[in-house]
């Protein structure tokens, strides 16, 4: 072990803790139910995981994981449009409270953070993340190690944020984690630029998708996510793809996410994000009983200041306007957080 890697795993504030525990020392699936079991166990337990991970990572080979479709030979140390080196990197591993309400929990969400992107966004509010690429490296087995900690201290979920880049490590980490005691769902918690080929290699992997449909005209993605003027349709036909794979939104008997798709948009001034174009997508190609999560939090940051469209906080009549539009398009399970806001944001009247 190298001295950064040691330095990391041992003096870190937010990863810190014991790593690679013995089975008998983990506690018991936060879900409740010794029945159920996440999917990739049972994929294990087909025989079929350790075949998806030598497929997963041949693709680094001439990395095309994204629709970036760089082609670059990452497992030889080249760098793409994301810029992740050969080895995962993460900023952070904790307890998440700020997560959707069935994801949370009362012993929080287990997320973590993966450094690099591979979409980049203008307005990105975590860019020294996901720009800068701040973190630190780690083997497969240290990852499997922060997912078997996040169990171990009561976390409800792995949840795997911006994942794309580094799909290969992830299985084969949670393949590592599974083997010492890991049960508990994984959540691919993604920006929805992914392409369905690569979806596939995870069905049966994955128990919650959560992607995000940021924009629905590709002239706002490409002017505010690098260029990406495919996003709209990549990521549509992608959340399809999850669909299909995870069904709808299924918790256990305390309310704890299970398996399922869950969408996020981000709710951003000017009518940018094409929030009606959204509600009325869902409610048209998946369901009107679809988890969406209507999300408020937009403001400016990283280089937003930049784009006059964007350079400016969100208006309580934008944030109304969009759950009018939901209810709308008959949208009827929306985030709790949503309808909160929703309540809050009335209070300051549609001016």
């Amino acid at each position: 072990m190298d001295s950064t890697r040691r330095d990391f795993i041992k003096g870190s504030v937010v990863l810190g803790g014991t790593l690679l525990l013995p089975p008998t020392r983990l506690a018991a699936s936060s879900t409740g139910s010794e029945e159920w079991l996440p999917a990739y166990a049972r994929l294990e337990q087909e025989g079929k995981l350790a075949k998806r991970i030598e497929q997963a990572f041949d693709i680094l080979e001439a990395c095309n994981l994204c629709p970036r479709q760089c082609g670059v030979d990452r497992r030889a140390g080249k760098k793409g449009y994301c810029r992740a080196p050969s080895r995962v990197m993460v900023y952070s591993a904790h307890p998440h409270f700020g997560e959707e309400v069935s994801l949370v929990g009362e012993g929080g969400s287990g997320t973590i953070f993966f450094s690099n992107c591979n979409l980049r966004c203008s307005f990105c509010q975590n860019w020294p993340i996901a720009h800068k690429g701040l973190g630190d490296r780690l083997e497969d087995e240290d990852l499997a190690g922060e997912m078997l900690r996040l169990q171990k201290i009561g976390c409800h979920n792995i949840n795997l944020v911006t994942p794309t880049h580094v799909m290969p490590h992830i299985i084969n980490a949670t393949r590592i984690a599974y083997k010492w005691g890991l049960r508990l769902p994984l959540v691919y918690n993604t920006s929805g630029y992914e392409r369905v080929e690569i979806l596939k290699l995870l069905d049966g992997i994955v128990d919650i998708y959560l992607p995000d449909l940021k924009f629905m005209d590709g002239e706002q993605s490409a002017k505010y996510s690098s260029g990406a003027a495919d996003y709209p349709e990549v990521t549509k036909k992608a959340i399809l793809e999850m669909n299909r794979q995870v069904g709808e939104h299924t918790v256990d008997d305390k309310g704890r996410a299970l398996r399922g798709l869950m969408i996020r948009h981000l709710v951003m001034p000017n009518r940018v994000a094409g929030t009606r174009e959204f509600t009325r997508w869902v409610a048209e190609e998946l369901s009107t009983t679809t988890y969406v999560n209507i999300m408020a939090q937009y403001h400016v940051a990283y280089r937003a200041a930049e784009f006059e469209e964007i350079g400016r906080g969100l208006h309580a009549d934008e944030f109304l306007e969009a759950m009018d539009w939901a209810e709308e398009a008959g949208l009827t399970n929306l985030d709790p957080r949503s309808v909160t806001n929703r309540k809050i944001f009335e209070r300051h009247g549609r001016g």
